[in-house]
């Protein structure tokens, strides 16, 4: 394996609260990040642009409403912490791509579990 591991997942037509995935989480370490936004912003996900990032041992999950990104900025074995974060994502953000539309696909890279 090259330089660490991305992979993007996502929900379409629900979002996911992060109030509540903050407690599905809570057996790992959380910081939780709130945008400041204007009330002359244009943008439709004003509402919803809050982010938690959740740290496993060496695999990282950007959660926001509508889509999360799994990130290993360094290539090393998943652990089982690492597992555990990333089959709770894919259980949360169920979709690989970003619309219900069949195209711009998000493949998993291969990754290793440590023994």
């Amino acid at each position: 394996m090259g330089g660490g591991y991305e992979y993007a997942r996502f929900k379409w037509w629900t979002h996911v609260d992060l109030d509540e995935a903050e407690k599905e989480f809570s057996s790992f370490k959380i910081r939780r990040r709130k945008w400041k936004t204007s009330e002359y912003e244009v943008n439709l996900y004003k509402d919803e642009q809050d982010e938690l990032t959740v740290l496993a041992d060496t695999l990282t999950a950007i959660l926001t409403p509508f889509h999360a990104l799994l990130n290993q900025s360094t290539s090393a074995p998943f652990t089982s912490k690492d597992m555990e974060l990333r089959e709770k994502v894919l259980k949360l953000y169920p979709r690989t791509r970003p619309t219900p539309f069949p195209w711009e696909f998000s493949n998993e890279p291969k990754f290793e579990k440590k023994q």
